[in-house]
């Protein structure tokens, strides 16, 4: 009877401490715009209890007892709010508002990385670029972004292309190759604060993305707090200073707001040797607001860059000369002269509307981009090749087994590393007076002009269902040919190909034998129209223990090539229009986020889709002629992801296991190759369809606040990146006809994919300080960075000479065997390298004005290091490649990409 009594008690007890659970609730919004915030860390400070918000903005933490209490409000990207509480029965805060950080002490974004350490431009072979927008999310990413990136590190080893980049909605993502170009908008970071990012395929609202995530840019003027910016950067990088300045008027009476920004980026000398660089950016909004339902902004984006590019190079160079050389350059009359300038002029004008209602918005913008970029080199014709890094002038000729001479190759060696450089003075003096130059300087010129529009609502159709959904268009014409900006002394130049005989000699029939001056476009003159139509459409729901999306998205795209010229070589198939080529692509996806508790999370992802080829891969010799690749046809994508999410006030980590497989990807390149049918030589396009690729791997997340101001970090992937299957190889030159141009297989199955560290892992010490001073410590170790294969080496045309019997090797006197083959082609595997990175910054209010310094030293041990690089495939056969590796230095050896040692980069601001 009494165990019945006391079970009575409790559980009257129990009920009634139930029914005097107490809830708090609230929404949260930005500041400025009131636009919702999601996934909102909420907590009551030194308990156990924690939430986010939903879509909506909305939280409520429940099964609470009464008491006082202080609640913690923080997102990543705004200053945190702490708010006293006293709860005597549920609670409802109505709306709590976040405000941006506006400081660098306290801004994760403001990084030693320089934003030109996105846009270098290595080789046709090996195109890396970083995609590092997609920063300040979780620890990982974060290590992904600013220090992983030193090494080219790809997330999940995927290409930049596969993230979506968008300016109010409008995709920047380039027709030509599916990238975006970084320099557009580079240096004006402080007016592109404002961003919406989606990691992976995880909904969106702006748009259905891609496989690598998106980034839109928000440029609306009210969204910038009233109030103006001045800072002043040094760094060692490619430039090694940047100033810039930042000013908002805030909305005045007459409900008008301008933001102003505008930079300068310059380098004599970058670190790499004769890189100079130019910049300047500009930057207006203009936002009418015509009342609570309506807006008007204007985005005007100027960014003129102007620099020298650096060159990779073989071991033996880099022996001689140290990791700094770059053979583009030579001394004219004292100044250090770049034969590689490259050169971006692309504005872009804008206009969005905006219309907000009780549960929907509508951003609507249309936007007009044009201008060029240049890409200059050194043209010569009938004279010796004036680079300095030629293999006929290096010490390797000379200790061939044919051509050996210890005493050439000595003076070889010295006069390569006494000089080394482009000779300007003697050029001059060949072409002086000449009327038809030896040597010449032009620009590969692309002048585009892009028409975009685009249209996304965002409805909440009811309190825990939201819409998302978009059109979108874009037009491009884009005019191709090259500009000759420097005859060197001569009065002009003969536009013919001097490889060629007979009419194959003319770059254009219709204007034989055409002199040139400077000012003149020859070699290859033609057009290219592209356009795309969009639409996509997606659902999100929450609910207390299930959330849940799916999208879908539809695109039509065409490209189309016109010829200008007629080419001696391709007479019937340059000159004109060729075949419009149209593709129709989709994408599905969607995923489920399951809550066990507000700690415990569990998310799911998945997605296919197909992307359309690039004007770049349809076209497989578009200079020329109007050829089409064959085969063509979208690359397919599958890709799914798991994640475990803990969540808790002191701890945030997330562990997530992905898998993706691309197939009929399409893969190209050019270059000069020997060996070719047996012993043919020639400049080749070469093109690879019908291409797998397989991404799977693991990732990890981990932040512990250990306290107050000491933040511990940890992160790490594990990655593997593979071809997927045994594509097809195409090449195109003058030296094949059409049924000569299939060389069949190329044994790529199982190689590695190039291009990124596929393990990464890194540590981290936080130090914040209440008086506004913080820094942190970043050890990396990365490791399985691989050498960019060749695949025309791993073709029949390899190892089988022209009568179809396998290739006698010399050593043995025998038939070449795989095991042979096999260990000839080996993939290089770079060494690992261990990377410590400090950061630190301090702030200081003074009446009205915030100063404020920061610094960061990337590398600080000085490690020297590949981070990227390429077979050549000038030797294609057994016995030519064979005889090349088995000298002290390959003539023809792989090319490489270093990195630049110890980095600094210093700035000062001052906030007012």
């Amino acid at each position: 009877m009494k165990k019945l009594l006391l079970f009575g008690i409790l559980s009257l007890l129990t009920f009634y401490s139930y029914s005097q659970a107490e809830k708090i609730s609230g929404k949260i919004l930005e500041v400025i715009s009131e636009k919702p915030l999601n996934k909102v860390k909420i907590s009551l400070f030194n308990t156990n209890y924690y939430t986010e918000t939903d879509i909506g903005g909305d939280f409520v933490l429940d099964n609470l007892i009464k008491g006082n209490y202080k609640l913690q409000v923080e997102l990543s990207g705004y200053q945190i709010q702490n708010i006293p509480i006293t709860l005597e029965g549920d609670l409802d805060l109505g709306t709590v508002y976040l405000e941006p950080i506006i400081d660098e002490f306290q801004d994760n974004s403001i990084i030693s990385l320089t934003d030109d350490d996105l846009t270098e431009d290595n080789s046709s072979n090996s195109e890396y670029i970083s995609g590092l927008f997609q920063s300040s999310k979780d620890a990982y990413l974060n290590a992904a972004a600013f220090n992983f990136s030193q090494a080219w590190f790809k997330v999940r080893g995927y290409d930049s292309s596969y993230g979506k980049i968008s300016l109010n909605g409008v995709e920047m993502n380039k027709f030509y190759d599916g990238r975006p170009q970084w320099s557009n908008w580079g240096g004006l970071n402080d007016a592109l604060r404002n961003q919406d990012f989606s990691s992976g395929i995880a909904p969106s609202e702006i748009t259905f993305g891609n496989i690598l995530g998106s980034t839109n840019f928000n440029t609306r003027a009210s969204l910038n707090r009233e109030g103006g910016k001045v800072s002043y950067a040094l760094t060692n990088k490619s430039y090694t200073g940047r100033a810039m300045a930042t000013y908002s008027t805030g909305l005045n009476d007459n409900n008008w707001v301008i933001t102003v920004s505008g930079s300068r980026r310059f380098a004599d000398e970058g670190y790499m040797d004769g890189t100079p660089y130019n910049s300047w950016s500009g930057f207006i909004a203009v936002e009418k607001k015509l009342n609570e339902k309506h807006s008007f902004n204007f985005t005007g984006i100027t960014a003129f860059n102007r620099k020298g590019k650096s060159s990779p190079s073989t071991q033996e160079v880099y022996d001689l000369k140290g990791y700094q050389y770059n053979s583009y350059w030579g001394d004219q009359e004292g100044d250090k002269r770049n034969s590689r300038m490259k050169e971006i002029f692309e504005p872009i004008l804008m206009l969005s509307h905006y219309y907000k209602s009780d549960k929907s918005t509508l951003t609507t913008s249309v936007a007009y981009q044009f201008g060029h970029v240049t890409n200059g080199r050194m043209g010569y014709f009938n004279a010796p090749n004036p680079d300095p890094t030629y293999w006929k002038y290096l010490p390797s000729n000379y200790l061939r087994d044919n051509n050996y001479d210890l005493s050439q190759a000595y003076l070889a060696e010295q006069d390569f590393k006494n000089d080394g450089q482009l000779n300007w003075n003697e050029i001059y003096t060949i072409n002086s007076g000449k009327e038809n130059a030896s040597y010449y300087v032009y620009d590969d010129t692309v002048e585009d002009s892009q028409f975009s529009f685009n249209s996304v609502l965002n409805s909440k159709l009811t309190t825990n269902i939201q819409l998302n959904a978009g059109v979108s268009f874009k037009s491009l014409t884009s005019k191709n040919f090259a500009e000759m900006t420097d005859l060197l002394g001569a009065n002009s130049f003969l536009d013919i190909d001097q490889y060629a005989i007979g009419d194959a000699q003319q770059n254009d029939l219709n204007n034989p034998n055409n002199i040139i001056g400077v000012g003149d476009q020859f070699q290859y003159n033609y057009n290219l129209n592209a356009s795309s139509i969009g639409a996509f459409a997606q659902v999100q729901v929450t609910s207390k223990k299930v959330d849940y999306f799916g999208a879908v998205n539809f695109k039509n795209s065409s490209f189309q090539r016109e010829g200008l010229y007629q080419n001696g070589t391709y007479a019937d198939n340059s000159y004109g229009k060729g075949e419009k080529q149209s593709f129709s692509d989709f994408g599905l996806k969607g995923g489920f986020t399951y809550k066990f508790s507000g700690r415990h999370l569990l998310n799911v992802n998945g997605a296919y889709l197909s992307n359309a080829p690039t004007i770049r891969t349809i076209f497989s010799n578009s200079r020329v002629n109007n050829e089409i690749t064959p085969n063509l046809t979208s690359e397919n994508v599958l890709t799914g992801d798991v994640n475990y999410i803990f969540r808790s006030p002191k701890i945030q980590a997330r562990l997530t296991g992905y898998y993706t497989k691309i197939s009929d990807a399409i893969e190209s390149s050019f270059f000069f190759a020997e060996g070719l049918r047996g012993d043919q030589a020639d400049f080749v396009s070469e093109v690879i369809t019908g291409v797998d690729k397989k991404h799977l791997g693991a990732e990890l997340s981990f932040e512990y606040q250990a306290t107050p101001t000491v933040k511990l970090l940890a992160a790490g992937s594990i990655g593997q990146y593979t071809y997927d299957n045994n594509p097809n190889l195409y090449l195109q030159s003058e030296s094949f006809v059409d049924d000569e141009s299939d060389f069949g297989t190329a044994y790529l199955k199982d190689y590695k994919l190039s291009g990124t560290p596929q393990r990464a892992y890194s540590l981290g010490f936080e130090y914040r300080d209440p008086t506004y001073y913080w820094f942190q410590v970043n050890g990396s170790y990365l490791s399985n960075n691989y050498l960019d294969i060749s695949p025309l080496l791993r073709t029949e045309n390899f190892y089988v000479d022209t009568d179809g019997i396998p290739f006698i090797d010399d050593e043995t006197g025998v038939q070449v065997t795989q095991e042979q083959v096999d260990g000839l082609l080996q993939q290089e595997k770079f060494d690992d390298v261990f990377l410590l990175n400090l950061v630190a910054g301090k702030s200081w209010k003074i009446s009205d004005y915030y100063l404020g310094i920061f610094a960061g030293v990337n590398n600080i041990l000085g490690e020297t290091y590949k981070t990227g690089g390429f077979e050549q495939a000038r030797k294609s056969n057994y016995p030519e490649l064979k005889e090349d590796k088995n000298l002290d230095n390959p003539i023809f050896g792989s090319k490489y990409w270093y990195n630049s040692e110890t980095s600094y980069y210093f700035n000062l601001y001052l906030r007012f």
